[in-house]
């Protein structure tokens, strides 16, 4: 996407269906949606790994490959490096694209469900070092894309990150899934909240989310049979504007 107004960087929240002016051709009726996973780790999580907490969910990567769900995957720099053989496999299938979720998943404004908060000269910083760490764990497939840790951002962020070169990704549909343990909530609340070009958040990590991949086996077939086609966020933004 261009840059935002005076300079500010642009913000992505789900691709525009009306049948307005916007947009070209019957494109903007048509059934698609992302599912997007933040992987989520913040940058003082290291001892809780080390100690057999689990951030990644192999699993649910496994899952999203054999039903061919095309999906985008918010990396936080920490977790590439907490699980490289993960992020590097993610990286390398044509079905995932990976975009940035920052280094440390540390809050770009304050208050943002009680994250540290980075300081405003450190956020292109911080955004920058994640993609250093997905270079060093060897993942391909990288898009210019970030997603503030908690969604929480104002305009301040949004100028500071101005020189990242990024477009930031937000959703329209919030699945629940953090902290949740009842599957079939989480999938009745993104089967309610999809609407053609959603955009939906959910999480790709065992500690904080355990029930995400049961939600998604159930959610997957049901939006198919509603004539759903599953894209990642790059091809959602085609034609958006």
């Amino acid at each position: 996407m261009a840059p935002g107004p005076a300079g500010r960087t642009p913000v992505f929240e789900r691709r525009t269906t009306d049948g307005g002016g916007g947009g070209t051709g019957g494109g903007s009726a048509e059934r698609i949606v992302a599912l997007t996973f933040d992987a989520d780790m913040t940058a003082d999580q290291g001892p809780r790994a080390a100690s057999g907490e689990r951030f990644d969910n192999p699993e649910l990567v496994d899952l999203l490959r054999r039903l061919k769900v095309p999906s985008t995957v918010f990396m936080t720099g920490r977790w590439a490096e907490e699980y490289p053989a993960q992020a590097k496999a993610i990286g390398a299938d044509p079905l995932f694209e990976v975009a940035n979720h920052s280094y440390s998943h540390h809050a770009f404004s304050s208050p943002c469900y009680g994250l540290p908060v980075v300081a405003k000269n450190a956020m292109t910083r911080d955004v920058e070092r994640a993609f250093t760490a997905f270079r060093k764990a060897g993942v391909r497939n990288v898009v210019p894309y970030f997603r503030f840790p908690g969604g929480c951002y104002d305009d301040t962020a949004l100028r500071a990150l101005a020189p990242a070169n990024v477009t930031a990704v937000q959703w329209d549909v919030v699945s629940g899934d953090a902290f949740a343990t009842d599957a079939d909530a989480v999938a009745e609340q993104v089967l309610d909240g999809v609407r053609p070009g959603s955009l939906v958040v959910m999480h790709c990590t065992r500690s904080a989310a355990p029930a995400t991949e049961a939600a998604v086996r159930r959610i997957v077939p049901e939006l198919r049979e509603r004539g759903y086609r599953f894209v990642k966020v790059s091809e959602l933004m085609e034609d958006s504007a």
